[in-house]
């Protein structure tokens, strides 16, 4: 007999889904609980790092700092360690530090980007990285998967490719099973434990960019495939194609609000004032709107409101080595001050 819980999975599974990935994405993240649950010697995916006080109704997520490199992949690989860490937004789980103190968990991934990203739909997957056929539910067509980019990422961000030989399903499911899905069944419940709590939630997304991109090749190559000529990047969209000029922009953080649709425009609005009061060069949605997180999850209309947040990494680390510059505590500073500020305009407009 169905407990209280799967009724309300179920229940939710039937309803039609408003979220722009479509019914097929709502079916399979919420059923994800149900179907799924990582191998008991799996080593943990994820961590959250809980407030003492639990007094803000924000939770901070931060998917793509992990830094575990399962010994297979990287052997598998034909890239160096040190290259494949060209996709990881190393230390941002730092940077936000000063979240639990200031009374918010923060969750980061502790599985790498370029071994399997929880900021795409489940399975987003290039078929033409495996030796044997895709089920029908897998993405095998989306942006991100013409980009090489997708859940199981065929490249890096530098656009070099990661494997050696082609991968099998079962393979990809393992990795999906055992730390996508549990990096979102965390996510998700501290989503509904905050809205339950507060009224209310916003997630905060974090991230970083590259201060410079090299991606621009596999651009060109990605549109000629798809038969655009030489002007074939107009055909890729926004979050493919402003890669290329992207390094151009100087800013030193992109505010992503999926052009206004996941999150409630006085927090964004309030999150640019804060940094450029702080000297910082903020943009917005432009080059990154917001990934899967974001998207699936910033539903203002049922009170949950999501917000990425890009940091240019030339201001905190050496790109080329992958290491952090000495002192962050400026930095630290002022994401905390982000925070307070951000949070006394959601008390102020969001709690109604």
């Amino acid at each position: 007999m169905a407990t209280e819980a799967q009724k309300k999975q179920q229940r939710e599974v039937r309803a039609p889904s408003w979220r722009p990935e479509g019914c097929r994405v709502q079916t399979l993240m919420a059923q994800a609980e149900l179907m799924s649950a990582p191998s008991p010697d799996a080593p943990p995916s994820h961590e959250v790092i809980a407030p003492r006080d639990r007094s803000l109704p924000f939770i901070f997520s931060s998917p793509h700092s992990g830094d575990d490199y399962p010994a297979a992949f990287v052997a598998g690989s034909r890239l160096s360690p040190l290259e494949l860490r060209r996709s990881e937004d190393s230390f941002v789980d730092e940077l936000f530090s000063a979240a639990p103190e200031e009374g918010a968990p923060l969750l980061r991934a502790l599985f790498p980007r370029a071994y399997v990203d929880p900021n795409r739909e489940p399975f987003e997957l290039d078929q033409a990285m495996f030796a044997d056929q895709l089920p029908d539910y897998a993405n095998t067509t989306s942006p991100r998967v013409m980009a090489g980019l997708g859940t199981i990422a065929k490249i890096v961000a530098s656009g070099a490719e990661i494997y050696r030989e082609k991968l099998t399903f079962s393979e990809a499911s393992t990795r999906i099973r055992q730390h996508y899905w549990p990096y979102h069944a965390t996510l998700r419940q501290l989503v509904e434990d905050t809205r339950s709590r507060f009224g209310f939630c916003v997630l905060i997304d974090c991230h970083s960019m590259p201060s410079q991109l090299t991606i621009a090749k596999t651009t060109r190559d990605i549109a000629k495939v798809r038969g655009n000529g030489r002007n074939g990047a107009r055909g890729l969209p926004q979050e493919c194609q402003d890669q290329r000029t992207v390094a151009g922009s100087g800013m030193d953080r992109i505010l992503g609000d999926s052009h206004g649709r996941a999150c409630a425009g006085c927090l964004t609005d309030a999150a640019e004032a804060s940094l450029r009061a702080m000297g910082y060069r903020v943009g917005r949605n432009d080059p990154y709107s917001g990934g899967f997180v974001t998207r699936h999850y910033g539903r203002p209309i049922e009170r949950v409101h999501a917000l990425q947040i890009d940091i240019n990494r030339r201001i905190y680390m050496d790109e080329t080595r992958i290491e952090q510059h000495h002192d962050l505590s400026k930095l630290q500073d002022d994401l905390r001050h982000l925070i307070n500020d951000l949070a006394a305009v959601a008390f102020q407009e969001l709690c109604l």
